[in-house]
């Protein structure tokens, strides 16, 4: 990926003379002495390629797609890489990733607000981190001190997503083929899963087969956390995979996907612990499938995700009308929103370097028009829950979700996640091998 012509593009939407700031991302405690496994902020990451902690990009913009970029990082230390692994320092920062600069993070105090002096912004993404926000806040504050001196002072904190957001949901063919990856270590995920699921095994053991093989085959784990839900537990749609017994006659849903280069997948199947829908299950499960198909179908330059979440719900509340677990005309309970009852989340959410990936929904108040190359998610659902005395006893207790990851392309879409079971048939095909 070619982080340097990133930046260009970045710094040619820039006000001359204006600095991004773009921190990584930092280490989080998990309990004593002991840290979260590390994760870049995707912004920067997106920019620079770079992975390592308690870093500091600046871009400052010249006109014309001109500018300085500068990272400040760690030096070598060969008495803590011996614990904690090599380290780029100031020379391989340059030399690897094409930096116009770079220096310690020790120097990062003296040295910014000296790169500060005279622009017209900042580019900043305040809240985002409190640390930051005191030292970015501090560092205007010294500045504008100075100005008595002729030390001019940026006069706007910008956030830097209205750039950098808006480029990242249009992938380029370097992320739609990370993302191609990822899709495929998913798929093989899911289907172990199911030829693994039987009555008596454990959430946690299928969670371990897929995580396994999202980091056997060379992606760097789950892109999020793994949600396995046997029966009942898949009507608690952020329920995270527990000790709770696979059993037979019911449905396991999972929602898990990998993650690759940086860049996640996202989906969810629902299947029959014993390998065949009852006649229950089918009728919920065939009906999320149609409204995940029409909502595919609805996939195109210009739509909105307002439209193929329309869809989608058009096709649920006829069907749960048929179905008996909603009573009246479908056009008014839509308009009345009695579907929610049983679908309450929205069908699309944009993907990719994060599961819940950046860029506006609406632009000028209106949603947005799909474009080719944005990614996003089809993922449908109907959750009856196991206490809803008012549904039909057979359905109570049934959760189905079936998510795939489309990418919108000039002619129309393409099903990045095609490739994992989904129809009946393959399935419980899949189920039975």
């Amino acid at each position: 990926m070619d982080f340097r012509a990133r930046r260009a593009r970045v710094a040619r939407a820039m006000e001359p003379g204006s600095v991004a700031i773009f921190p990584a991302a930092p280490e989080r405690v998990r309990n004593n002495g002991v840290l979260y496994p590390y994760r870049q902020d995707s912004d920067f990451l997106w920019l620079t390629g770079f992975e390592e902690p308690q870093s500091l990009l600046l871009i400052k913009a010249h006109g014309g797609g001109a500018h300085q970029a500068v990272l400040f990082v760690r030096r070598r230390d060969p008495a803590r890489e011996v614990w904690e692994g090599r380290r780029a320092g100031v020379e391989g920062a340059v030399r690897a990733l094409g930096m116009d600069g770079a220096y310690g993070v020790e120097e990062i105090e003296e040295t910014v607000p000296r790169l500060l002096e005279d622009a017209p912004a900042i580019l900043y993404r305040l809240g985002f981190d409190e640390a930051w926000d005191r030292r970015v806040i501090g560092w205007l504050e010294a500045l504008r001190r100075r100005e008595r001196l002729g030390v001019g002072a940026p006069r706007a904190v910008i956030d830097p997503g209205s750039i950098v957001h808006e480029m990242r949901l249009r992938k380029d063919p370097d992320e739609i083929e990370a993302m191609r990856a990822a899709a495929r270590l998913t798929c093989e995920a899911h289907v172990a899963a199911m030829r693994q699921a039987r009555a008596g095994v454990r959430e946690y053991e299928l969670q371990a087969t897929i995580e396994g093989i999202f980091r056997g085959r060379g992606g760097s784990g789950p892109g999020y956390g793994t949600i396995v839900a046997a029966g009942a537990n898949a009507t608690t749609l952020h329920y995270r995979a527990g000790d709770a017994a696979l059993r037979a006659g019911e449905l396991c849903l999972i929602d898990a996907a990998a993650e690759y280069a940086g860049y996640t997948a996202d989906v969810t199947r629902t299947f029959p612990v014993n390998g065949r829908f009852d006649e229950a299950q089918l009728a919920i499960y065939e009906l999320v499938l149609a409204a995940q198909l029409a909502a595919i179908d609805a996939v195109r330059p210009g739509t909105t995700l307002d439209e193929v979440h329309e869809v989608a719900v058009q096709v649920l509340t006829t069907g749960l009308v048929d179905l008996g677990l909603l009573a009246g005309d479908p056009v008014e309970l839509v308009e009345s929103g009695a579907y929610r009852r049983f679908y309450m989340h929205r069908t699309s959410h944009w993907l990719g370097m994060d599961v819940h990936d950046v860029g506006a929904y609406h632009v000028d108040g209106r949603p947005r028009p799909l474009e080719p190359g944005m990614v996003l998610t089809i993922e449908p659902g109907i959750y009856v829950q196991p206490g809803d005395e008012a549904a039909p006893e057979r359905f109570r207790g049934i959760g189905v979700r079936i998510e795939d990851d489309v990418l919108v392309t000039a002619a129309g879409r393409e099903v990045l996640t095609a490739g994992t079971p989904k129809t009946v048939a393959e399935v419980e095909a899949a189920c039975a091998s």
